[in-house]
């Protein structure tokens, strides 16, 4: 079977050759490969160009000369109602595959990845169709409100960001599809749009994008529109601050700018139980299961975070049915909504402490065990 994958692969990259640039954009997405994509890098949103267009996250693709980086870009839908779905690495029998993006009336499974500005993982909090026209949400999208008139503001809560771009494996996110996202992709869909394919080709002939020259931090990392890869507007990844970066990546600004291997989670990564310390190292039965407990705490919270994030839209939606143009009502329900976010992230915060001071009791106890019984800890071998 791997073989066969491998032989398989093989022949479309020599194929890839004697298709015509405009067509390789659609072929390529289909190609398997033993090396997993580098982390997602860090990077400002450039500011939307007008009304209508939606955000298209970057996202590492692969080419004959290994991975290279797309550009995130603004881009207009096929249609007029339309959302994008983003494409995602998924790790499976010994190989990473690529599935495409595409444009459909709902957002469907995109693995779980995290790429930021609206896509936590699970669904899209970046802007919504009403009425013919594209909403967008302030909080996590950069827009210009002289020029883009339709706009609210919604706290999306992102507790868990990390830099993983891939789903299954070792060190992937391991997030599967919802029946809702199941039935999403079900719906008709809408590839690439033209503009797409030739910010693909243009991306894919530009070398400073490789992988292998840029170390995971491409010189471009995002575009206002399509193909413009230089020129105002474009946006580095994060080689220095900007006044455009978003507050749901502004916990990342911290983080080392070393380039992680994306084939293992980086402590940074990890739940706190889970991070190396100083003390002795527990034995490997009750590791898993502390890592097991803290990985279904985590999910249950994301679980509890998208509820509260949708019912805080579909509110935001009716009150500018019934009253768009009452600011007062607004203000109210922002400030509820921002109330009950700090409740839900206080609570959250406290149930981590709880679990794990739990654990730490358990790692003790473990211990003590271990030295009355004439074991040394394994530290001191």
């Amino acid at each position: 079977m791997r073989i066969a994958r491998f032989i398989c692969s093989l022949f479309l990259a020599v194929g890839l050759l004697a298709i015509p640039a405009q067509s390789r954009a659609q072929v390529a997405v289909g190609i398997s490969v033993r090396i997993g994509p580098p982390v997602l890098p860090i990077y400002a949103q450039p500011i939307c160009p007008g009304p209508g267009y939606i955000w298209v996250p970057g996202y590492w693709a692969y080419g004959l000369d290994g991975y290279f980086w797309v550009p995130g870009t603004w881009a207009f839908p096929p249609e007029v109602g339309l959302l994008w779905t983003p494409g995602y690495w998924a790790f499976e029998d010994g190989f990473y595959a690529w599935s495409p993006g595409y444009w459909g009336p709902e957002v469907g499974f995109y693995g779980g990845i995290n790429y930021g500005f609206g896509y936590t993982g699970v669904g899209f909090f970046g802007g919504y169709w009403r009425g013919g026209a594209y909403y967008y949400n302030r909080s996590v999208t950069n827009v210009n409100v002289t020029v883009v008139r339709n706009t609210y503001n919604t706290t999306v809560i992102n507790n868990h960001v990390n830099r993983v771009s891939f789903n299954g494996g070792r060190g992937g996110i391991s997030a599967r599809p919802t029946s809702e996202q199941v039935a999403a992709e079900r719906e008709h869909h809408f590839a690439m749009t033209s503009e797409q394919n030739r910010h693909f080709e243009t991306a894919r002939t530009d070398r400073t994008l490789l992988a292998s020259v840029n170390h995971g931090r491409p010189q471009v990392a995002a575009t206002p529109r399509p193909g413009e890869f230089h020129g105002r507007g474009a946006v580095d990844s994060g080689r220095s601050g900007s006044p455009n970066r978003l507050a749901e990546n502004s916990r990342e600004m911290n983080r080392s700018e070393r380039t992680p291997s994306n084939n293992g989670r980086t402590f940074e990564d990890r739940p706190p139980s889970s991070r190396p310390s100083n003390s002795a190292r527990v034995n490997p039965g009750l590791e898993q299961k502390q890592q097991r407990e803290s990985e279904k705490m985590r999910q249950q919270q994301d679980v509890e975070r998208q509820k509260v994030q949708q019912r805080h839209i579909h509110e935001q939606q009716k009150l500018e049915r019934q009253r768009p143009n009452d600011q007062r009502q607004q203000d109210q329900l922002q400030r509820r909504q921002q109330q009950q976010v700090q409740q839900m992230q206080q609570k959250h915060s406290q149930q981590s402490q709880k679990l794990q001071d739990r654990q730490q009791r358990e790692v003790q106890k473990q211990q003590g065990k271990e030295t009355k019984g004439g074991r040394p800890p394994e530290h001191q071998r």
